[in-house]
C-alpha cells in the first residue's frame, strides 16, 4: 500500500509548485518499464503551491521518481544571465549571430556551420529531419551559450540548408557521419549534444562511438528508430506497396503538405542504425524532454530511450501541453534551464 509523507525535494526541484513522487515501477501509457536505477520523470501540470510529497511503496528497495511541475516551474535559483526567448528573433537573419563557415571534407559534401568559441563544456545542436541550423531552438541556444561564454556549434546536415548535397539521396548513416565530422573537426573538448527529433536519434548514435567527446545528452522529442518503427507498424499491404513504388508519403503535422516523401531505400538503410533493440552503451548524463501533445514522435519513445541507456543519470521531462517542435516561450526556457543545470553539474564534477 503506497503512502504519502512530507518530502524535501532535491536541489533541482526546490521551487514551490513542484512535487516529487516515488513509485516502484511506473506503468505509463499502458506499458510497464523496467529500470535498474532510479528514473526521474517530470510532468508539467498545474499544482497548488507548495506541494512537496513522497509516494513510495515500502516493499520496494529501489524507488522511481515522478516529478510534477507547474508551468512556471524554475528548476534552480539561477544567477547566470539567461536570455528572454521573447527577445530572440525567429528569422535566420539575426544581428550579431555567428557567420556561416564550411567544413571541407575529402570526397564528401561541404557542411555549413556556425561556431562560437568559448569555455567547456561546449554545446552542439543537432536539427531534426528536413530542418536547419536556423531553427528557433538553435538560435536560442546560441544566445544562451554567448551569455555564459561557452562554445556553441550549429550546422546543416548534408542536403539541408546551406550545406552541399542532395536531400533525397541522404541517409541516417550519412547524417551520422556529418555529426561525427563536426565533433571530430570542430569541437575541441567533450560536448553537450542537444538533438531535436531525428537529431536526438543521431545524438545517441554519435555518443555511442564518441564517448570521450560526449559530456552529456539533451534530447528534445527524441525520434530514436522512429522512421523504422512507424513503417513497421503499417499494414502489410501498405508496406508492400511502398516497397514496390519506392517511396512512402509519411504523414506529419510539421509541413503544410502534411507529409514527408521518404524513399524506401532510406528506410532500409535506417534499419542499420536502430538503437532501441538492445541496451544503449551510453553512460554520460542524459536529459530527455518531450511534449505529451506531440503528434509526430510519440513521447513513449523517450521513455524507451531512458530505459535502454546504461547511464544511471537519466531524467525524462514530459511537458503536458508540449507539442513536437517545443518552440514556445516556456518550452525554450525549460530547454535552457535543463542545459544550464547540466553545465553546473559537469563543472562541479570537473
Amino acid at each position: 500500500m503506497a503512502f504519502l509523507t512530507p518530502y524535501l525535494p532535491a536541489r533541482s526541484l526546490c521551487s514551490a509548485g513542484s512535487c516529487l513522487l516515488h513509485v516502484p515501477c511506473p506503468t505509463i501509457g499502458g506499458q510497464a518499464f523496467r529500470h535498474s536505477h532510479s528514473l526521474e520523470l517530470h510532468l508539467a501540470v498545474s499544482l497548488p503551491r507548495p506541494f512537496p510529497c513522497l509516494l513510495q511503496d515500502p516493499s520496494q528497495d529501489t524507488p522511481h521518481r515522478l516529478c510534477l511541475q507547474s508551468p512556471s516551474f524554475l528548476p534552480l535559483p539561477y544567477t547566470r544571465p539567461i536570455p528572454d526567448p521573447q527577445l530572440v528573433s525567429e528569422t535566420p537573419t539575426v544581428q550579431n549571430k555567428s557567420s556561416v563557415q564550411y567544413l571541407v571534407r575529402p570526397d564528401l559534401p561541404k557542411l555549413a556551420y556556425k561556431r562560437i568559441k568559448g569555455k567547456s563544456p561546449g554545446i552542439i545542436f543537432l536539427p531534426g529531419f528536413a530542418s536547419t541550423m536556423n531553427a528557433e531552438k538553435a538560435l536560442e541556444l546560441e544566445d544562451f551559450s554567448k551569455s555564459l561564454g561557452h562554445s556553441f556549434i550549429r550546422f546543416d546536415y548534408t542536403g539541408c540548408g546551406a550545406s552541399e548535397g542532395v536531400f533525397s539521396e541522404c541517409t541516417i548513416g550519412q547524417w551520422k557521419k556529418d555529426v561525427l565530422a563536426v565533433i571530430d573537426e570542430l569541437a575541441e573538448d567533450p560536448q553537450i549534444l542537444v538533438g531535436s527529433s531525428m537529431g536526438g536519434w543521431l545524438m545517441l548514435l554519435a555518443a555511442i562511438v564518441r564517448p570521450e567527446k560526449t559530456a552529456a545528452l539533451v534530447g528534445i522529442a527524441t525520434g530514436a528508430d522512429y522512421f523504422v518503427t512507424a513503417f513497421n507498424q503499417l499494414p502489410l499491404e501498405m508496406r508492400k506497396r511502398i516497397e514496390e513504388t519506392g517511396e512512402w508519403f509519411m504523414p506529419t503535422k510539421q509541413k503544410e503538405s502534411e507529409f514527408f516523401k521518404i524513399p524506401f531505400q532510406f528506410l532500409k538503410e535506417a534499419e542499420n542504425h536502430c538503437v532501441l533493440r538492445s541496451p544503449i552503451p551510453i553512460t554520460c548524463p542524459v536529459r530527455l524532454i518531450h511534449g505529451l501533445k506531440d503528434e509526430d514522435i510519440p513521447w513513449q519513445i523517450s521513455l524507451q530511450v531512458a530505459d535502454n541507456v546504461l547511464s544511471a543519470d537519466v531524467d525524462v521531462i514530459l511537458r503536458k501541453h508540449g507539442q513536437h517542435r517545443m518552440k514556445g516561450k516556456d518550452d525554450l526556457k525549460l530547454i535552457v534551464y535543463t542545459i544550464d543545470d547540466l553545465i553546473d553539474k559537469l563543472t562541479t564534477l570537473g
